[in-house]
C-alpha cells in the first residue's frame, strides 16, 4: 500500500483539495521522515514552530488553490526566510536570522505550501558539491558516500530521499541541473528573468535564477507556476505565459528539431565518463524513436568565453563577502577566499567589460542555436563522485578547475539565459543516476516541459526509488 511520502506533490495536492489529509498531518509526515531519515545531509534548520504556525493559517482552502496547496516543501538556505535562521551555507552566518523574506519564500507562502525548513548549500552557492562548515555534507540517497551536488544539494538529496515531495533550488552555473543529475531527479532551471530576484538583486551579469527540483516533470511544472513571476523593478522579465506551465505537460510537442553536442564547453579538456555518453546517446535515440529530428553540432560558445565567464563567477563571489566583518571573513572556507581574491583583483572597469563580452557570446550562440528547438547535452561529465574527491582546500584552483571538468556543460545555459532541464534517464550497472540536459530557446519553458512530459511518459523512471526510501 502507498504511503503518503510514495505520492507525487500533484497527488499529495489533491488529496489536500478533497480534504483527505490535513496540510497538518501531511507536514508531520514528513517532519518523522526527517528526524529518522536524514542521514543525506539535506536540512540545515527544520522550522517546526513556523510549520504548525503555517498548518494553522490553512485551515480553510482559497478559491482556485494552486494544485500544490498545502504540499511541504523546503528552501534553499541561500533563501532569505524572515524568522528562520538563513547560514549562507557559511560559518559567517552561522546564526543569521533576517527579517525578511525574499519573492521566493513569500510565493511560495502565497500558493499556501508548507516550508519544512533550509536546505543545505555550500557556501554563497558557489561550488557544485555541499560540503559547507555549517552542516555535514549533501549525499545522494543513491550511494551515501558520494556528493549529492551542488549547489542544491540539500534540496535534491530531500526530495531524493522522501524527505519532502519537492524543493526549491537556485542555479547560476548549473546548482540545480547538477544535483537533480546526482540523484536521479528532474532539476529545471527557468529562463532569464522568469522568476523575480527581488528583494536582493544581487546577481549583476543575470546568470541566476530560483527553480523547481522534483521527482517528475508535472511537478516541476506545478512548482515552477508557484515560483513564476515578476515584480515591480525587476531587471530582467520573461513574458508571462497566458496558461499554467503545468498544462503544457499535457500538449504534444510536435515533431521537434534538436541539436545535440558532446563537446564540453568550459572546460575543453575534461574527460567524459562512458556512462555519461550513454546516456546522451541513448536519450538520442529516444528523441529520434519519438519522431524528433537529432542533429549534431559544433560548439556554441568560444573556448575564450571560459575566461570572461571565471571573471564574472569571481567577481560576484567577491561581492557576496565584501561587507563582511574582519572576523567573518577569517571564517570564509578556502575556495571562497581563493575566488574573492581573484574578484577583488578586477577593476570595476574591467569586470564592466567583461559583463558586456559575456552577453557578446550569450547573442552568439543564441543566433548559432536559434534554427533548433532544444539542445541535447550530457549534464555531468561523470556520475556522481565520491565526498571530498572535488574539494581541495590546499589548492582552490585545483577544486575549481575540477568543478569544471564535472560540469563542462550547465553553466553555458546561464550565460545565454535559456531554460534548461535535467532529467534523470540512466543508472549505471553499479545504480547512479546520471542526467542528460535538454535547453531550450529563451522563454520557452512551455516547449520544454511538453518535451520533457513526452519523454517521462516513454522513460517510466517513477518506478526507481533509492536504497532507505
Amino acid at each position: 500500500m502507498a504511503e503518503l511520502h510514495d505520492l507525487t506533490a500533484l497527488e499529495q495536492g489533491e488529496l489536500l483539495h478533497r480534504c483527505e489529509v490535513s496540510p497538518g498531518e501531511l507536514a508531520e509526515h514528513y517532519l518523522d521522515r526527517i528526524a529518522r531519515l536524514d542521514d543525506v545531509g539535506a536540512f540545515v534548520t527544520v522550522a517546526e514552530e513556523r510549520i504548525s504556525t503555517c498548518a494553522r493559517e490553512l485551515a480553510v482552502k482559497p478559491v482556485g488553490a494552486s494544485p500544490l496547496w498545502g504540499v511541504p516543501t523546503a528552501i534553499k538556505d541561500l533563501n532569505l526566510t524572515r524568522g528562520v535562521r538563513t547560514t549562507f551555507g557559511s560559518a559567517a552566518f552561522a546564526d543569521f536570522v533576517p527579517d525578511i523574506s525574499d519573492n521566493v519564500t513569500l510565493s511560495i507562502e502565497a500558493a499556501g505550501m508548507i516550508s519544512l525548513g533550509k536546505t543545505n548549500t555550500p557556501e554563497f552557492g558557489s561550488p557544485c558539491y555541499t560540503e559547507p562548515d555549517v552542516a555535514p555534507p549533501a549525499v545522494t540517497p543513491w550511494d551515501r558516500t558520494r556528493i549529492a551536488g551542488g549547489s542544491s544539494g540539500g534540496a535534491a538529496a530531500a526530495v531524493a530521499a522522501g524527505l519532502v515531495p519537492v524543493a526549491q533550488g537556485s542555479d547560476g552555473g548549473g546548482s540545480i541541473r547538477i544535483p537533480a543529475s546526482c540523484c536521479g531527479l528532474v532539476g529545471l532551471k527557468p529562463t532569464r528573468g522568469r522568476i523575480s530576484p527581488s528583494p536582493m538583486y544581487g546577481d549583476a551579469a543575470g546568470l541566476a535564477t530560483a527553480g523547481p527540483i522534483a521527482r517528475s516533470v508535472r511537478d516541476a511544472a506545478a512548482f515552477l507556476d508557484v515560483l513564476a513571476g515578476r515584480r515591480t523593478g525587476d531587471p530582467f522579465w520573461a513574458p508571462e505565459e497566458p496558461l499554467p506551465f503545468l498544462d503544457a505537460c499535457e500538449r504534444p510537442p510536435g515533431r521537434l528539431r534538436i541539436a545535440r553536442l558532446i563537446e564540453p564547453l568550459i572546460a575543453p579538456a575534461a574527460s567524459v565518463d562512458p556512462e555519461c555518453v550513454a546516456a546522451w546517446e541513448n536519450a538520442s535515440s529516444l528523441l529520434e524513436s519519438l519522431g524528433h529530428e537529432i542533429v549534431d553540432i559544433p560548439r556554441p560558445l568560444p573556448v575564450e568565453a571560459v575566461a570572461v565567464f571565471e571573471t564574472v563567477w569571481a567577481v560576484g563571489t567577491a561581492m557576496a563577502v565584501v561587507n563582511l566583518t574582519p572576523d567573518q571573513r577569517s571564517q570564509i572556507r578556502p575556495l571562497t577566499r581563493w575566488l574573492t581574491e581573484r574578484g577583488e583583483a578586477f577593476s570595476g572597469p574591467e569586470f564592466g567589460l567583461a559583463i558586456a563580452e559575456l552577453r557578446r557570446y550569450a547573442a552568439m550562440a543564441l543566433e548559432a542555436l536559434a534554427p533548433y528547438d532544444a539542445v541535447l547535452t550530457p549534464t555531468l561529465a561523470t556520475p556522481p563522485p565520491l565526498v571530498g574527491a572535488i574539494r581541495d582546500d590546499a589548492d582552490p584552483a585545483a577544486d575549481f578547475q575540477a568543478q569544471k571538468e564535472f560540469t563542462p556543460w550547465t553553466s553555458a545555459w546561464n550565460v545565454t539565459g535559456m531554460p534548461a532541464i535535467s532529467l534523470p534517464l540512466h543508472w549505471t550497472p553499479s545504480g547512479l543516476p546520471v542526467g542528460v540536459m535538454l535547453a531550450a530557446r529563451p522563454a520557452e519553458e512551455p516547449l520544454l516541459l511538453s518535451l520533457s512530459a513526452q519523454i517521462e511518459d516513454a522513460a517510466l523512471w517513477d518506478h526507481r526509488l533509492p536504497p532507505g526510501w
